[in-house]
């Protein structure tokens, strides 16, 4: 003998989840609610709610089979039997509350339509549960902004522009800063290969692979539109080039060590005669 589904645990579960799920979305960043002592209390009420009207509905069924004879108590029971839930496809049976065909005839309204008849279905179950859900959603949603003052758009909007700007600066703390005065190029394969890496991935679209240039400029001969050597090449990938035609600024997208890195790895290509290289474009410059 099969055994039955525990359905009013099912039945409490479920509603409580929804609700749980929904109020858990609702609350703002990353907090639970499980942090904050309404929402707690909110939760426990929901629990013994749904619990209590469990609880209530069992008793109320022991009521009436007590006040009815022998006979109606059995077809009571034996109706209730027949629809009991005893494995998982009796609860797809039971949440949908479907007849099977033999049994539509009970269900036949008596009017048609050129031979069309309608069945009266009942709602189903599931369908009902939820709008159940939906109203006691509606009350925790008016508890907790009008009642325990949640807080309202503009003030979620205000603390997570807050936060956001905290972290900004907690993530500045962590960048290294780059002294533009006091940078010098230098020769260490490490920083070489590294800036040969981000060229590659980030500048070789525009200037090739081997800096001859292509729709950018050539980066290996003397001339230069807007000043060679290591600190205005820095300058003109952070800040970006010619409004309107020159380079995107790269500084929202790469630190300053990067930025550092792609210069010096540039400076390192002065002299290096690529076949098929752009004609020079700017004026030539000397380091002074």
């Amino acid at each position: 003998m099969k055994n039955k589904l525990p359905i009013p645990f099912i039945r409490v579960f479920s509603i409580f989840l929804v609700v749980f799920t929904i109020t858990e979305l609702m609350i703002p960043g990353d907090q639970s609610g499980f942090e904050q002592p309404s929402i707690i209390a909110f939760y426990l009420i929901l629990l013994l709610i749904l619990i209590i009207i469990e609880k209530v509905k069992t008793a109320t069924e022991k009521l009436y089979t007590d006040h009815i004879s022998e006979e109606e108590k059995e077809a009571y029971f034996a109706k209730k039997e027949s629809n009991s839930i005893k494995d998982w496809k009796g609860l797809m049976r039971v949440l949908s509350k479907t007849k099977p065909i033999s049994e539509e005839n009970d269900i036949i309204l008596d009017h048609d339509y050129d031979g069309i008849k309608e069945l009266d279905n009942d709602l189903p179950p599931w369908w009902v549960y939820m709008f159940y859900a939906s109203i006691i959603w509606a009350i925790a949603y008016l508890g907790y902004y009008e009642v325990f003052d949640g807080p309202n758009q503009e003030e979620e909007y205000i603390e997570q522009v807050a936060i956001a700007k905290a972290e900004v600066e907690a993530y500045k703390k962590t960048i290294k800063t780059i002294d533009l005065n006091s940078m010098e190029a230098n020769s260490d394969q490490g920083d070489l290969n590294k800036g040969m890496k981000l060229f590659k991935q980030n500048c070789s679209a525009c200037h090739m692979a081997d800096g001859r240039g292509s729709i950018g400029p050539n980066l290996t001969d003397e001339y230069w539109i807007l000043g060679g050597g290591i600190k205005n090449i820095y300058n003109v990938i952070s800040e970006g080039g010619r409004d309107g035609k020159g380079m995107i600024a790269w500084k929202n997208s790469f630190s300053p060590e990067k930025i550092r890195l792609l210069a010096n790895y540039i400076i390192s290509l002065q002299g290096s005669n690529p076949e098929n290289a752009k004609a020079p474009e700017g004026e030539k410059w000397t380091e002074e």
